[in-house]
């Protein structure tokens, strides 16, 4: 929504004050200038990233209008499913859910969170640490620093989008100047023609700068600021995920976890503690019901 309110607030504030001094809409109408513009920036980008990079560019913005996933809610809902994992572990064994970390979409377990399972990366993330445990054979500390590598991996993938876009948006300033370029060339072939036509070709010269320039700042821009913060949030959210399994593998209760989990949650989606623990006991009140059902 926020994105959408800016794209307008940009738009408006630039036509309305163009406007205003009684300038020519029509004349900022240029396709040829925005297909050499845009054109050229599409190619940059389809010459500098692979395919796999290419597609979560297009799924970056498209999340850029959903906005971030990460609200208090999800976070909740992360912390109601450890909450169940833990307690489950402790009363039953953690190798009791061996089953349910081999095959998480034919787990009751992971089904009564579908928040939490639809999560691509946090789901392979908490099920692939969780099945090294169970194996055994390994140190805390050594557990923690292949935690620590998968999240560094994970950060560096989805920073490659951002990067690209961000690349994209540097790009357009100069390919407004081409555009220009190629305008002034053709201006300079019409010499000794009208001057409303001289005029007409030389402002439409100057358009190809101003559009690389409108584009690069107004729009690619904060388009790349939005998608960076979004990677962030993902960080911070898996992070949190990291501390919470961190506290369980080194022997604290399934409360104590939590905590640590939810002290690592970003303050302005972080419950409280009363929020936390209420949610999960009503989760867990409600467990052995759902999976009678």
């Amino acid at each position: 929504m926020f994105p959408i309110i800016g794209i307008l607030v940009v738009l408006g504030c630039i036509a309305g004050g163009y406007l205003m001094e009684k300038g020519n809409m029509l004349v900022l109408m240029q396709p040829a200038e925005l297909l050499i513009i845009g054109g050229a920036a599409i190619g940059t980008v389809l010459i500098g990233n692979p395919p796999h990079v290419l597609k979560a560019i297009v799924g970056g913005l498209l999340g850029v209008f959903k906005g971030s996933r990460y609200s208090a809610g999800i976070y909740l809902d992360t912390l109601k499913f450890l909450n169940d994992f833990f307690n489950t572990a402790r009363k039953a064994g953690i190798t009791s859910l061996e089953e349910d970390l081999d095959a998480p979409d034919k787990s009751a377990l992971f089904k009564r969170h579908p928040n939490f399972s639809k999560d691509h990366e946090a789901m392979l993330f908490f099920c692939d640490t969780m099945r090294t445990l169970v194996g055994g054979g390994v140190e805390v500390h050594d557990l923690d620093s292949i935690m620590e590598l998968d999240l560094e991996i994970i950060h560096k993938q989805a920073s490659l989008p951002v990067s690209a876009l961000s690349t994209m948006a540097d790009s357009l300033p100069g390919l407004g100047i081409v555009a220009a370029v190629l305008g002034v060339v053709i201006t300079m072939s019409a010499l000794g023609g009208p001057p409303e036509e001289i005029g007409h070709k030389v402002a439409a010269a100057l358009v190809g700068t101003f559009l690389g320039i409108l584009l690069c700042y107004g729009f690619l821009g904060p388009m790349a600021a939005n998608l960076k913060k979004q990677s962030d949030a993902e960080s911070e959210y898996l992070g949190s995920l990291r501390m919470g399994l961190l506290a369980y593998m080194k022997g604290m209760s399934p409360i104590l976890a939590l905590e640590a989990c939810r002290r690592a949650i970003p303050p302005h989606v972080r419950p409280t503690f009363k929020q936390m623990d209420d949610a999960c006991r009503k989760s867990a009140s409600a467990a052995p019901a759902e999976v009678a059902a």
